[in-house]
């Protein structure tokens, strides 16, 4: 694992002292690796909401979609289950 030294004020350096605490890390560290990992996930979902909305249309996902899916779905259940 790689090493990085960041400087804070005070007063960030007391709000990560103050969610270590009473967000149960175990360290500073712990902390700002979370948060990290959130907004790492964040950019993907946000890649993947932008990448979505430049895709060309398709059928509404309406009603019957989800009806239909359910059937599929209760379908692949019944055969898998020996039935």
């Amino acid at each position: 694992m790689s090493t990085m030294n960041i400087s804070l004020p005070d007063s960030l350096k007391a709000f990560v002292d103050e969610q270590v605490n009473e967000r149960g890390y175990g360290t500073s560290s712990e902390y700002v690796r979370e948060l990290i990992r959130k907004d790492r996930d964040r950019q993907h979902v946000r890649g993947l909401l932008l990448a979505g909305a430049a895709s060309a249309p398709t059928s509404p996902a309406d009603a019957a979609y989800f009806q239909s899916l359910r059937e599929r779905v209760a379908k692949a259940a019944e055969s898998g289950s020996g039935n």
